[in-house]
């Protein structure tokens, strides 16, 4: 179980799972037990637990847990090949292949015969720290980083430990290289020969593993396992599962959140063809809907398209965003529940002042996949294919609507197209709503499996957007940039309030996920307080959550403190430092090394842009080169510096970079904002609503910071800092600060 403090988390899903609130501990299974779980084609391999969250701890053993048995995680067929199963969702991230390598490093496979899969929600496959299924909050490396390795190393002992019962000889006596177990004489034995000899043999007490410097995988730039099945189209998708019999159904939803049906009309749907049912559905939040079940997407789509709705609205709150612009700065101008105390006395007679506002639209995840679950119900129970961050969560909320134990529903996770946290959500509506379509159906007659699929259309507007924040600040400083006392006001909705995660993650009133990112690493004398107004749109974290606006805000501000004392931004960054953070200094002087900043002439019209910022326990800052045409920024250039300490595939951490500042960029164009009318999304598709595109993409050069210690998470972390950096060389040409995203240049 997961007992670390809340000062010891990464941040916002860290927080979620203390103690009182963690679920019920997995069974444990007797110390030399083996765990046979569908290892095709090879064999499957017991191991005993992880010695301690500390990697080389020689902490007593606990007896073995599921997440600690390989053959639920690795099958070696007679051929040698090598399937290693991952314990997350792979939606771009690049776990597919990481885990694999760290796995593969200690078995000493043969990489060239390695293959990966995706898991389901069978214990074996929960947070080995949380004891959840869980991908999200850049932790997929982190914590599984020592289970991978442990994983792999006991399986090679027992590899070993195979070949020296055939042999005659001390298992000391034998070495592994690439698949094979090497012994005097020249005498070789594949990991295939020995795979079913090795699995009847006791489990090893007491395992070593590698010392780093014998890495011959981990650190190495390594192609994805599944870049080219990717880069060609043949990679299959959630969108993609196709089962026999399998039926489309499509949802129409109310325009308000939260509507119900007045009245419906589906005479002209249900004469579509290919139509097998039109049914009304209940919907997340307490909202209906209805929905077509029909042989394809499109007919599906077409008969939605003609039926005649009438929506009970008149009682739901009907959001506005300029109304609620109104209302947010009305709060800010009060103190909020307070998560930050300082003297705010200095700040009436401070020599230099900064009055500061900043606006932060709804955000939409907008993944390149749109929502989708196909369920399949059997005599037994039931099969979900779903690309789902939460499948154990997701499960048992299946079984909760289809009237099944937990025990009954196994979710096959499926690589998806995209997520960025919309996958990952505490209700599972998407995953509900399927379950209630498909428990429906077969209530009016349809035994076949149902594909839940959500259009492009539905995906924009149908909520769980990252918040609206405004940010309110006064800041008094003095001639040489030391910051006298900062008073500073969030106005923006919970992410956890009403989740089961609520109790341990809003405190004292204040959501942490909003205020994350907030005053560290730089020592300010802060007063922080925060207002969560209850707000008719519903809300969910979005890649990188607190830090999309706290990162600009914190940033952007330091940045102009150093401009109005006529300092250097990076010079006054680093006196900020001091010595307590060490892996900012590195990340940031890195970045200033590589880009050439103040040593290389830029060409006119161009402005060099800084900034900095950790989130998820690791560091990204970004040192930039922009400039304005035709009254619009253009960014032309960035060099990221890194700490993510030890780097397992340096091209998944230059992937997750480059992927992230691109989405960061995608912040600062016109058009990236979700807006209400009468408590109606405005925006229907990409043609209205702005997402960042290839031909927006700078020049990009990413470099990590050389370290040993253990790997920090890479999925979020290279986000916050693009938007300030470029706003910050926005305003060294303008003279003029950037307060909102998507960047207002009026």
């Amino acid at each position: 179980m997961f007992n670390a403090s809340t000062q010891e988390l990464p941040r916002a899903l860290q927080l979620m799972l203390a103690r009182d609130q963690a679920p019920a501990p997995v069974a444990e299974l007797p110390r030399r037990s083996f765990l046979k779980i569908g290892a095709a084609s090879g064999f499957a391999l017991g191991v005993f637990p992880l010695l301690s969250r500390a990697q080389g701890s020689s902490a007593a053993l606990e007896g073995l847990k599921p997440t600690q048995l390989p053959g639920a995680f690795v099958a070696i067929a007679t051929d040698g090949t090598v399937t290693v199963t991952v314990n997350r969702l792979e939606f771009g991230q690049g776990v597919q292949t990481a885990l694999p390598m760290i796995l593969a490093e200690e078995l000493d496979a043969d990489w060239t015969k390695v293959r990966s899969q995706l898991g389901t929600n069978n214990p074996a496959y929960a947070d080995p720290l949380w004891g959840m299924h869980l991908t999200g909050g850049s932790t997929a490396i982190k914590h599984s980083f020592t289970q991978y390795r442990e994983l792999g190393a006991r399986a090679r002992a027992m590899l070993v430990q195979a070949a020296a019962t055939r042999w005659g000889v001390a298992a000391a006596s034998l070495r592994t290289e690439k698949g094979v177990v090497i012994g005097a004489g020249g005498r070789r034995a594949t990991y295939g020969e020995l795979a079913e000899a090795a699995m009847a043999l006791p489990v090893p007490e007491r395992i070593a593993l590698k010392d780093p410097k014998q890495f011959r995988l981990i650190g190495q730039p390594t192609t994805r396992l599944d870049a080219a099945a990717k880069s060609s189209g043949r990679q299959d998708f959630g969108v993609d599962v196709r089962r026999p019999g399998q039926l489309t159904a499509v949802i129409a939803r109310p325009p308000v959140f939260g509507a119900k049906l007045r009245s419906v009309d589906d005479t002209a749907a249900r004469a579509v063809k290919g139509v097998k049912a039109v049914l009304r559905v209940p919907l997340d939040r307490g909202a209906e809907g209805v929905a077509v079940i029909a042989e394809g997407y499109w007919p599906a789509k077409t008969a939605r398209d003609a039926l005649k709705l009438a929506w009970d609205i008149e009682t739901m709150e009907k959001v506005d965003s300029a109304r609620q612009l109104v209302q947010y700065r009305e709060l800010a101008r009060q103190t909020g529940a307070k998560h930050f105390d300082a003297d705010m006395a200095p700040l009436a007679n401070a020599p230099q002042k900064i009055e500061a506002e900043f606006v932060f639209p709804y955000l939409a995840h907008a993944p390149m996949e749109p929502l989708n679950c196909t369920v399949e119900l059997g005599e037994q129970g039931a099969t979900l294919w779903v690309g789902s961050q939460f499948p154990g969560v997701d499960g048992m909320a299946a079984a909760a609507v289809l009237g099944l134990k937990p025990e009954q529903v196994q979710v096959r996770v499926q690589a998806a197209g995209g997520g960025f946290g919309r996958r990952g959500i505490p209700n599972s509506d998407y995953v509900v709503e399927a379950c209630a379509i498909a428990r429906a159906a077969q209530a009016a007659g349809l035994r076949a499996p149902i594909r839940t699929l959500w259009s492009r259309e539905d995906d924009i507007k149908g909520g769980y957007y990252r918040p609206m924040h405004l940010h309110r600040a006064q800041i008094g400083f003095d001639a040489d940039g030391k910051v006298l006392a900062w008073d500073h006001v969030i106005v923006g909705q919970s992410i956890m309030a009403g989740t089961f995660f609520e109790g341990t993650t809003v405190k004292n009133g204040v959501d942490i996920t909003t205020v994350e990112g907030m005053r560290a690493p730089y020592p300010m004398p802060m007063r922080l307080t925060v207002h969560h107004p209850k707000v008719n749109v519903p809300v969910l974290w979005w890649r990188s959550v607190g830090s999309t606006h706290t990162a600009f805000v914190m940033e952007t501000l330091v940045d102009q403190i150093a401009r109005e004392t006529n300092q250097d931004p990076v010079a006054y960054r680093m006196k900020l430092f001091g010595e307590a953070h060490p892996r900012h200094r590195a990340a940031l002087q890195l970045a200033v090394d590589r880009s050439g900043y103040g040593k290389k002439a830029l060409p006119s019209g161009r402005a060099w842009g800084v900034a900095v910022h950790e989130s998820f326990d690791s560091v990204v800052a970004y040192v930039v080169e922009a400039s304005v045409k035709d009254g619009q920024p253009v960014l032309h250039q960035v060099t990221a510096g890194v700490h993510c300490n030890l780097v397992v595939n340096p091209r998944t951490v230059e992937a997750q970079v480059q992927g992230a500042a691109l989405m960061g960029l995608g912040m600062c164009l016109l058009g990236a904002a979700i807006t209400f009318k009468d408590g109606v999304v405005e925006q229907q598709n990409f043609g209205d609503y702005t997402v960042a595109r290839i031909t927006d993409m700078p020049a990009i050069a990413v470099h990590t910071v050389p370290s040993a210690d253990p790997p920090t998470g890479m999925g979020e972390p290279g986000l916050p800092p693009l938007a300030p950096a470029f706003a910050n060389a926005i305003s060294r040409l303008t003279g003029k600060p950037l307060r909102e995203l998507p960047f207002q240049m009026a």
